[in-house]
């Protein structure tokens, strides 16, 4: 019950991350308890006739019940590289700016470059983490990150910067072009926001960048844990949702 009341208050952001942390040891504490206790109770059952032995049970039920998580979490450690920081653009990542300046205070992981070693470890244990490009132009393609984030439920950091519409001829003049396509600024923009893992609620800082013109557009995505040195994966598989949803929206765009 510990659990579950500290989860759900953890993941609607009731419980700050850090408290958290030492709930879940509390928690995993007072389960391992449980089955010491447990033990020794069918220890006086067998060798004395005590009665108890379905209390016992109960608890030892309720205890691995409790641990099950724990049990989940170990494995992914063992199968996920130690990596916090994931990103598809390795050489140049998409920038964490305005995280930088919220985590700057321990016990926050800080935004720094990738390092060589992280950098060849993502590229050995996540191959399938690589950016897009699209045949569409860089506003429609921004439009369609934008939807996305919004349905996560992302909330976006700093001010949204979209496209800037070029300065074109009048309507009315002869030989006046069709207003031209809007334009993103020189260098793309990158949207940064704040995400959750789904079940506990861990935060995450998301950068996504899109750049390009209205002959193709590229997007490049990072993740980074705000707390603990092992994401469990949860970076790598966020980006891989995100970008194969927005395949399919780009996708759509294609055929609408």
């Amino acid at each position: 019950m510990l659990f579950l009341t500290a989860g759900a208050g953890h993941r609607f952001g009731l419980v700050e991350t850090v408290p958290f942390f030492w709930l879940l040891g509390l928690v995993a504490a007072l389960a391992v308890a449980a089955l010491l206790c447990a033990w020794a109770a069918y220890t006086q059952v067998w060798e004395e006739g005590a009665r108890g032995a379905g209390a016992a049970t109960l608890g030892v039920l309720a205890a691995l019940l409790a641990l099950a998580p724990y049990g989940l979490s170990a494995y992914r450690f063992a199968v996920h590289p130690a990596l916090h920081d994931i990103a598809t653009d390795l050489d140049d990542p998409p920038a964490l700016a305005l995280a930088a300046e919220l985590r700057r205070v321990p016990p926050m992981n800080p935004v720094v470059p990738v390092d060589d070693a992280a950098a060849a470890l993502q590229q050995a244990q996540y191959p399938q983490v690589v950016g897009r490009r699209y045949e569409q132009t860089a506003a429609r393609v921004l439009e369609a990150v934008d939807g996305l984030i919004a349905d996560r439920g992302w909330r976006l950091l700093g001010p949204r910067i979209g496209p800037v519409a070029p300065p074109s001829a009048a309507p009315d003049e002869p030989g006046a072009a069709a207003p031209a396509e809007p334009a993103l600024p020189p260098g793309g923009v990158t949207r940064q926001a704040l995400a959750h893992s789904f079940f506990l609620g861990f935060p995450a800082d998301v950068a996504v960048r899109v750049s390009g013109d209205a002959e193709g557009a590229a997007v490049d995505m990072r993740s980074a844990s705000r707390y603990a040195r092992h994401d469990l994966g949860d970076n790598a598989l966020r980006i891989e949702r995100f970008l194969a949803e927005l395949d399919a929206r780009v996708q759509a765009l294609a055929g609408s």
